[in-house]
């Protein structure tokens, strides 16, 4: 009797040699993208499966990053590489993140040119926009995303374009692998031939360490206080908002020198460390500029008829960086102080009190940092001639107490110094340069650092106010007797403590003394 079976099944005493499946390989290299001021990792990983031929790039990518597949095609065979009959698709990690840049094009060139290698490298970072040629190239956006990525502790090495070195090598702490071409990055993977071919930037500006950190400054006086005639009481002021990065209000008729005293007090300013030179530069990128890594802080002077949205930032689609922002370590300095829009007033508060700009849009909600120094100028009335002793006030009660209210008390309350100028007299002579006010303000500096501030006596936070702004027995006596007197809110009080620390510092006290807290209060705003 014959079995019968089935023609789709074996006999049960025939062994089939099952065909065994080929292991899909899945590479992964790591890349970053930017959401406003913040790095975000991005996982890029490419598959080849069977299927119609084709090259696709999901997970939200942007224009630039959909076009770079044209870009990569024409790099790739170029360099004689031959593109597998296979479906490609990249995907970028996480998916629900918006991508934008050309430096992912270096990232998805490697990943299909070694589609038969198994790549494995856990924490190498890959940046380069690609030419047709396969020439690697730099991006406005590489500097950012490096420093943001090397803040948070993510990245220690990375294969970058040669030509980005010149700013790439500020950033220490991270092993900067260069490339020239795509061909180089290629033979790189293969051999896994990691070392860092790039050496450490070293600053050439003046320096000195204080507790293992060093800090830079320049003596690079463009204008000098020499020229500023008279005024001893409004450069007085001057040295010590520099010293301390306080808030600083002038007040005065046309022409006595306000303007003159704001351009030149940032040629005073205190030193600055390695990361705060960075942080500005990181800025400056973000704006469109290539800065020169210079040891000065930023100044940015805005027209009183500039909108909210170029002072603080903003855009439809994308938020975009103003020009607090771009004080940020530096000087804001606003002329024709009650110009200035009411709203654009107003909203400087938050910024001056958090050291932060927010902007919420639709499609963003971006936080920068703006830790400014805020300077300003004012006429005491719309003519200009109220303090004056030649000239006549042309302006009406109405109209000087309209100008006046223009400037909300909670708004001048995050003001520290106050100075009212008086007119220029032909006898008035330069009493002080700008060399001798750097001295004073390095000196001032080192007083602060010594004591261990990781900030300047202006930007103490209400803790640090308590910790290092201590009074003598005669100074505390004399600031209960003015907070009665003149009825000194919460801020304003801790604004005197504030001035009163920097005062100190500049005549090398270790505790604020009663001469120290008198010139502090003089500095107070009038009401």
């Amino acid at each position: 009797m014959h079995t019968l079976y089935s023609g789709s099944l074996p006999p049960a005493n025939k062994r089939v040699k099952q065909k065994e499946k080929k292991q899909a390989i899945v590479n992964r290299l790591t890349c970053a993208t930017l959401e406003g001021v913040n790095a975000k990792v991005i996982e890029v990983e490419a598959t080849f499966t069977k299927g119609l031929p084709g090259f696709s790039v999901v997970g939200l990518a942007s224009n630039d990053i959909q076009e770079s597949k044209e870009r990569t095609k024409s790099a790739l065979l170029t360099n004689e590489f031959v593109f597998p009959p296979l479906k490609i698709t990249v995907n970028l990690s996480p998916s629900d993140l918006k991508k934008s840049g050309t430096h992912f094009d270096l990232s998805l060139a490697l990943l299909i040119a070694l589609n038969k290698t198994t790549i494995d490298e856990e924490g190498l970072f890959v940046f380069g926009e690609l030419g047709l040629d396969g020439k690697v190239k730099t991006s406005s956006m590489l500097f950012p995303l490096v420093l943001s990525l090397k803040e948070k502790g993510f990245i220690k090495r990375a294969i970058v374009p040669r030509e980005s070195i010149t700013y790439l090598s500020h950033i220490s702490g991270v092993d900067f692998i260069a490339v020239d071409t795509l061909s180089e990055a290629i033979q790189i993977l293969k051999s896994k031939s990691f070392k860092a071919n790039v050496q450490a930037f070293s600053y050439e500006a003046e320096s000195f360490t204080l507790q293992e950190i060093p800090y830079y400054f320049e003596r690079k006086y463009e204008s000098d206080f020499l020229d500023v005639k008279g005024q001893s009481i409004a450069k007085r002021a001057s040295l010590i908002a520099a010293a301390g990065m306080h808030n600083f209000l002038m007040e005065g008729n046309p022409g006595c020198g306000k303007s003159m005293i704001a351009k030149r007090i940032k040629d005073i300013l205190p030193p600055l460390f390695e990361e705060e030179i960075l942080s500005i530069a990181k800025h400056q990128f973000l704006d469109g500029v290539t800065p020169n890594f210079a040891a000065l802080r930023p100044i940015r002077s805005p027209h009183h008829t500039a909108t909210s949205a170029s002072i603080f930032g903003g855009g439809s689609t994308t938020a975009k960086i103003g020009e607090v922002a771009l004080a940020h370590k530096g000087i804001l300095f606003f002329d024709e102080l009650p110009h200035f829009s009411k709203a654009v007033l107003e909203a400087l508060r938050e910024p001056l009190q958090d050291k932060k700009v927010h902007i919420a849009r639709v499609n963003a909600k971006i936080e920068y940092e703006a830790d400014i120094m805020f300077v300003a100028a004012q006429n005491p009335c719309p003519c200009g001639n109220l303090l004056s002793k030649v000239k006549s006030c042309r302006c009406s009660e109405v109209e000087i107490k309209r100008y006046q209210n223009k400037l909300s008390d909670p708004f001048l309350d995050r003001i520290d110094l106050f100075v009212v100028m008086q007119e220029v007299s032909s006898s008035d002579k330069g009493d002080v340069t700008s060399k001798q006010m750097h001295d004073e303000v390095i000196k001032a500096f080192k007083m602060q650092k010594q004591r261990g501030q990781q900030r300047l006596n202006g930007k103490l936070s209400e803790e640090e106010i308590e910790t290092y702004c201590v009074l003598s027995m005669d100074a505390s006596k004399i600031l209960e007797g003015a907070i009665g007197k003149f009825g000194l809110s919460h801020r304003s009080i801790a604004s005197v403590k504030k001035i009163g620390r920097t005062i100190a510092d500049l005549n090398t006290h270790e505790k604020i003394e009663k001469s120290d807290l008198f010139e502090a209060l003089s500095y107070r705003r009038r009401k």
